[in-house]
């Protein structure tokens, strides 16, 4: 049924935009001069269309068409890193709200001080996966610290991962409900009314390979138990197709650590105002745009590489 309803949406945007292309042929056909002005603005918006359909060509990979799970890490930088990761959170739901996506944070854990340790975001929308597995890597901030007396110059690393979503029930991904510990435990919190009173937060182990996944953004002990294993399925169906090497790449790529000389990106704020992706040399000179959620520019250059690497 998901399937069906993708095509059909599909045949329904191309039926409209051939439609849109007609009566704009028809309206040049009249050869009238006072409809100049508004046939040049359809016309730009027919190529804009057009291309955006041509662009998403790229995006035709197994998982490509899928909602998508993005978990940061803090690396090397301590607070700084945390608070690093706590901006990149805030960049890719400002990211996702720009293109009307569904976006819910599914588990977080606070720094000691400020900032995240790590946090679990769903993104849903059309081709989610497609778009975000550019960011997959370790990112690279360089400012002045806040948290430095001194305020001296800090770098500061935060390892992203991304993962497509998939139905628990997937027949490619193989569980046995039996290899399963759940627990339950109380949501952390900032404290006062924000602390649960109740065991509502989940840890799901999957004992053979010992992987663990928690969720605690619900109230409902029933709604992060099901959360949980979304994304425990999306983690087993990385493990699995990480064993076969054509497809390593897509998934995650080879693990690399959050620190010096592993970074996909770097962010600088100071001395200079710039930030660039090592992989295809784009960059924008308005760092705070890009934190602001600009990320396009950068998925779409990925992408467009990778597509003339495979075609080589």
């Amino acid at each position: 049924m998901k399937a069906a309803t993708a095509a059909r949406n599909k045949i329904e945007y191309w039926h409209a935009l051939l439609n849109k292309t007609r009566e704009a042929a028809e309206l040049a056909g009249l050869d009238d001069e006072n409809l100049r002005q508004e046939l040049e603005q359809e016309v730009s918006t027919l190529e804009d269309e057009v291309g955006k359909k041509s662009f998403e060509t790229m995006l035709s990979g197994k998982y490509d068409a899928d909602d998508a799970f993005l978990a940061i890490h803090a690396g090397a930088g301590g607070t700084d890193s945390q608070d690093w990761t706590e901006m990149l959170m805030r960049m890719y739901l400002r990211w996702a709200e720009t293109r009307h996506f569904e976006s819910e944070v599914m588990d977080m854990t606070e720094g000691e001080e400020a900032g995240v340790k790590s946090v679990t975001i769903s993104i849903k929308g059309a081709y989610a996966f497609g778009y975000l597995r550019s960011e997959k890597g370790v990112h690279r901030l360089v400012r002045l610290s806040p948290f430095d007396s001194a305020h001296r110059r800090h770098t500061s690393f935060a390892l992203v991962e991304v993962l497509p979503q998939v139905a628990f029930d997937n027949p490619e991904v193989k569980i046995d409900p039996n290899d399963l510990k759940i627990d339950t435990y109380k949501s952390s919190g900032a404290g006062g009314q924000n602390v649960q009173k109740n065991a509502t937060a989940v840890r799901i182990t999957h004992i053979p390979s010992g992987l663990v996944v928690t969720c605690q953004n619900e109230r409902s002990q029933t709604q992060n138990r099901e959360n949980a294993l979304k994304v425990l399925t999306a983690r087993f169906l990385e493990i699995q197709n990480a064993e076969k090497s054509e497809e390593i790449a897509i998934l995650r790529g080879e693990y690399t650590k959050a620190e010096w000389g592993s970074q996909i990106r770097s962010y600088v704020l100071h001395p200079y105002q710039m930030v660039k992706d090592h992989r295809t040399d784009y960059e924008e000179g308005n760092s705070q745009a890009v934190l602001n959620g600009k990320l396009d520019g950068f998925m779409e250059a990925y992408l467009k590489q990778k597509d003339k690497d495979t075609s080589k």
